[in-house]
């Protein structure tokens, strides 16, 4: 039975990182990064392994929405329509990262961090998280509490969780 996000969220970064490179490797998948408002923190936490570079190929930070559409290849108007915080947003930037490393699989983060930027729909620790590949994504959001700092760590254990669960889920179909 895969383990289920929740219970994974316990365990220390480094050995969520370590159980996500055990299971790229058993799986043969390589994972990429796409992210906004952790600023590079998930794919910090996946490089601290030793011997990561056998299955990570590449971590995007695309803090604004320029880079998101060049480096990702996510829509200005998707940008214009929803926000850089949204579904969509995530989700084109799973496949952007994707289709531009080559990766079998991805995670994409944008939110609002805080302490400023936040509005009534999107308050601060709002938080889209999107898992997959270049053809098929899905995408949850979050609403963390906290200061700038703990919803940043916050999405970065979230995003690395739920890497783990859906790449355990994957193996047990094997």
């Amino acid at each position: 039975m895969a383990p289920s996000v929740s219970s994974l969220k316990n365990l220390d970064l480094s050995l969520l990182a370590q159980r996500l490179g055990r299971q790229c490797l058993q799986l043969g998948v390589e994972v990429t990064t796409a992210e906004s408002c952790t600023g590079g923190g998930i794919a910090s936490a996946i490089t601290s392994v030793a011997g990561s570079s056998a299955y990570f190929t590449a971590g995007y930070v695309t803090y604004s929405n320029a880079a998101k559409t060049r480096l990702l290849g996510v829509e200005a108007a998707t940008l214009a329509d929803h926000g850089a915080v949204s579904e969509p947003v995530v989700k084109r930037m799973v496949a952007g990262a994707c289709r531009e490393s080559g990766a079998d699989v991805a995670v994409a983060v944008s939110g609002v961090a805080g302490p400023d930027g936040g509005s009534d729909d999107k308050p601060v620790g709002t938080v889209w998280i999107a898992w997959g590949c270049a053809e098929q994504q899905e995408a949850e959001r979050f609403l963390f509490p906290g200061d700038r700092q703990a919803v940043r760590e916050q999405a970065v254990r979230e995003a690395l969780a739920g890497l783990v669960a859906r790449l355990s889920a994957q193996a047990q179909k094997k």
